[in-house]
């Protein structure tokens, strides 16, 4: 199987890289193009055999599988590139959530799916949420699905899901970094322990609980039950951050649910001028 990668920027290599690492593409079965050739030769020189298209046009007419990994505020440009060299029995995959699937369906006569991706797959981790264009067969799911399962647990959602779920496996990983770190900071500036320690504390926590959680037997609520005893330290740490940090929360998924529905209809404006 041979398959195209349109944008090898962030998450594009981390696709690229995903699937190499767990033997499920070899690189000889890789062909890429970016806008900017010296990332795509990065990863040529990486992986020795991965093949560097010389515009998106020949990638898709090489690929029958081929992502589009690009930035919402270019699609307009490529789909001008390729719409006219995509056959339909081609299977085009968007990593993009803003950029809707029926507006892919009315540009490329390709059949269409969006899986969006998380940087937990760069340890073949996390989950990549899947919503299956019109136009796929069961075959054609399938295909997918496996290709997917090869590096992470996809997980089948409404397109209409796709912001609150990408919250939550996509944007929660930095979230989360960024209150661990927080958390750190805060025990160096109150009792003076050396940031380094603080670190690797939290950081070596962060590991132990994913073990619990995965393989563990503990749910989120069960290890709290378990770790907060009724009158101790972590039940009163964890009243505070009941009280203060749960609202934030609720202004962060309102805030990156204003931005998406900001970011759709930006894209949906660029689709509608003159093709």
């Amino acid at each position: 199987m041979t398959i195209g990668f349109i944008g090898t920027g962030s998450m594009g290599s981390t696709l690229i890289q995903a699937f190499i690492d767990a033997k499920r593409l070899a690189p000889e079965e890789i062909v890429v193009y970016n806008r900017t050739r010296s990332k795509a030769e990065k990863l040529q020189k990486q992986y020795p055999g991965l093949r560097i298209a010389a515009n998106n046009r020949e990638l898709v007419q090489q690929t029958p599988i081929f992502f589009l990994c690009i930035k919402p505020h270019e699609f307009r440009t490529v789909l001008d590139e390729i719409k006219d060299h995509v056959h339909d029995d081609q299977i085009a995959v968007s990593i993009t959530s803003p950029v809707m699937i029926r507006d892919l369906e009315e540009w490329l006569p390709a059949k269409i799916a969006k899986i969006i991706p998380s940087i937990t797959q760069a340890v073949l981790s996390g989950n990549s949420l899947v919503i299956p264009g019109t136009r796929l067969s069961e075959t054609d799911r399938n295909t997918l699905w496996n290709l997917f399962a090869a590096i992470s647990r996809p997980l089948l959602i409404e397109e209409n899901h796709v912001r609150i779920a990408s919250d939550l496996a996509c944007c929660g990983p930095a979230f989360m970094a960024n209150l661990l770190e927080k958390l750190a900071d805060a025990a160096v500036e109150e009792t003076q322990l050396p940031r380094e320690q603080a670190l690797s504390l939290v950081t070596q926590m962060t590991e132990g609980l994913g073990g619990l959680l995965s393989v563990g037997g503990f749910t989120l609520q069960s290890l709290q039950e378990r770790v907060a005893v009724p009158g101790g330290i972590t039940r009163k740490g964890l009243d505070l951050l009941d009280a203060e940090i749960g609202p934030v929360f609720h202004d962060l998924i309102r805030l990156t649910h204003t931005k998406y529905a900001a970011d759709i209809q930006q894209v949906k404006s660029s689709f509608q001028t003159e093709k």
